[in-house]
């Protein structure tokens, strides 16, 4: 044994400076390693970087109020920290438009409607920082996958009850609208109404299409849709075979036949010592108020020329205190009413206008009434003062794409809006928000796995993850595999296979199919020419017919002269 086999050895390490890059590469420590997650760098990540927006006063028409002009010098910072605007979350779950957002009361969880005929249903108990997706895409009108009838409709309008989070109203471009569950199964499907009765009162459902709906403020069976069949109508969700109340309205516009479309409604909780209040808005300009507990019979006030006729008024809110109705409409106006003195408007500013390209834009009063929020045309959310209407703050949210629908959340005190490039943002504040999306940004990002691409774990019609034990025949519309006795497939969107025959495997020469394929020479062959070869055969040895060959009579001709077989047969003198 050699001495030098003894000998210690040491081995000299890279000698690195502290500032070299390459130390990150090196591992510090042996053994697994458990990665902390930096909280305050997560959420820091999601600051809005845009500029300071300084509020523009908007031009005011007309105003029975003096207003002051201290919300002209307001900073845009000062706002920020006054709003939950200073952060954001993005959410990229449609394909098209996002018309319509809805929370439930605790703020768990948030639907999304859209063009795509789809809602987005999105947990926020079960999104982190890298998984910011729906956990289900549900299709209010698809019954089965393999049904050739299925039928897909726009969303218009999607809200959540207001005394649970148990259930939503569903309405889309048909005339029946849905009660779900917050797991998106149909629960409620509201009847179709005879198109061929005259009278609405008489019919049990919309004929044409619905425009929207909302929930009464305090009874939870109770909810109102507006259709373009010129009526509103109560419902029971415990009773779909007919509505509870209906409200038709008779327009005063000329040429319209006493019809017109109903394009807004809002159900506002009551004032105190009085009922609730229900205000609709129509097509032809006019905006009607009623008793919110009836009766219906007639309007308790209606300003007929409150927007302009043939424009389209999508947004209509009550303030907390139901005192205050607030208007967006198609004429590029914002207007504030007063409901004890429902005849003019107490402000009215200039807002551009969306609901011509998009029916479903919408205003919302905040949760204590302390601001009113909109979007716009070029993509900005708008929070107003209740009082004058002047804005506070006004921050981009999708520059340069239309901000359609905004809401404000009681509890989580953020603000969520849909636009037009199918985005859904989340606008929050470390310190004045709560839960929501300020909870999914606290924790800690979920390590990248093959099981996190929803295409390969994730069944997105069903919201069924790939770990998921299922029945067998237990998935509703599930596919019937194999064929039938004729060959054809049971699935009848699967197409049916084609039988490979010589012809399809290559072009062989004539030679080949002659040799291989039976009968192929038939293809070139005359068939009258096949036919009378096998006359004489026939005829000489019959086979069918051998029987009563010798009982057949003798078949006789009749013999013409020559006169006959040049002229052709007398002719009959035709009577006079």
């Amino acid at each position: 044994m050699n001495d030098s086999d003894s000998d210690d050895y040491q081995v000299k390490g890279p000698s690195l400076s502290k500032k070299d890059p390459m130390r990150s590469f090196l591992p510090t420590s042996f053994g697994q390693k458990s990665k902390e997650a930096n909280i305050a760098a997560q959420i820091e990540q999601t600051r809005r970087q845009v500029e300071p927006v300084r509020p523009v006063a908007s031009k005011q028409v007309d105003s029975d109020v003096d207003s002051d002009d201290d919300s002209d010098n307001s900073d845009s910072s000062e706002g920020q920290e006054r709003f939950p605007v200073s952060h954001e979350v993005v959410l990229r779950t449609h394909e098209r438009v996002v018309t319509s957002l809805a929370l439930d009361p605790a703020g768990a969880r948030m639907i999304t409607g859209s063009l795509d005929c789809t809602l987005k249903l999105h947990d926020f108990a079960a999104m982190t920082p890298t998984t910011l997706r729906a956990f289900k895409s549900v299709d209010p009108w698809e019954t089965k996958k393999s049904a050739k009838s299925s039928e897909s409709h726009p969303i218009q309008h999607v809200e959540f009850s207001r005394a649970s989070g148990s259930v939503f109203l569903c309405v889309t471009v048909h005339p029946q609208a849905k009660i779900m569950s917050r797991d998106g199964e149909t629960l409620t499907e509201f009847v179709k109404g005879d198109m061929y009765l005259r009278d609405m009162n008489n019919t049990k459902g919309h004929v044409g299409e619905i425009s929207t709906g909302t929930w009464h403020p305090s009874d939870p069976n109770t909810c109102v849709t507006a259709g373009s069949d010129s009526t509103l109508r109560i419902w029971d969700i415990n009773n779909k075979r007919s509505q509870k109340q209906v409200i038709a309205f008779k327009s005063k516009a000329l040429g319209c036949a006493g019809r017109t479309r109903m394009t807004a409604v809002a159900w506002g909780t009551a004032p105190q010592g009085n009922s609730p209040v229900l205000v609709a808005a129509a097509l032809d300009g006019s905006l009607v108020m009623y008793g919110g507990n009836g009766p219906f019979t007639r309007p308790t006030a209606e300003v007929r020329e409150a927007h302009r006729a043939g424009t389209w008024t999508g947004g209509v809110d009550i303030s907390s205190d139901g005192r205050m109705v607030v208007t967006r409409g198609g004429d590029g106006l914002i207007k504030l009413w007063d409901t004890r003195k429902f005849k003019e408007p107490l402000i009215k500013v200039e807002h551009t206008a969306t609901s011509d390209r998009f029916p479903m834009t919408n205003i919302r009063y905040s949760p204590n009434s302390s601001s009113i929020i909109t979007g716009s045309a070029s993509g900005h959310l708008h929070i107003l003062n209740p009082g004058n209407l002047r804005p506070e703050l006004v921050t981009p949210v999708t520059p340069g794409v239309p901000l359609i629908v905004v809401d404000w959340h009681p509890k989580l005190n953020q603000i969520i809006t849909g636009s037009a490039n199918a985005e859904t943002h989340i606008l929050y504040s470390p310190n004045l928000s709560s839960r929501g999306a300020l909870e999914v940004m606290s924790r800690a990002p979920k390590k990248r796995h093959v099981d996190d691409n929803p295409d390969f774990t994730m069944d997105q019609s069903a919201g069924i993850s790939g770990d998921s034990i299922i029945t067998p025949g237990a998935m509703p519309g599930n596919k019937r595999g194999g064929v039938t006795a004729s060959g054809k497939s049971r699935d009848p969107m699967r197409p049916q296979v084609q039988q490979i025959t010589p012809f399809m495997r290559s072009q062989p020469d004539e030679k080949h199919i002659s040799e291989n394929i039976p009968l192929s020479r038939m293809l070139h062959e005359d068939p009258r020419e096949a036919l009378l070869k096998y006359a004489d055969v026939a005829k000489k040895d019959p086979m069918f017919t051998n029987a009563w060959k010798s009982t057949q009579p003798v078949t006789q001709y009749a013999e013409l002269s020559d006169e006959e077989g040049e002229e052709g047969p007398v002719q009959k003198r035709v009577k006079r």
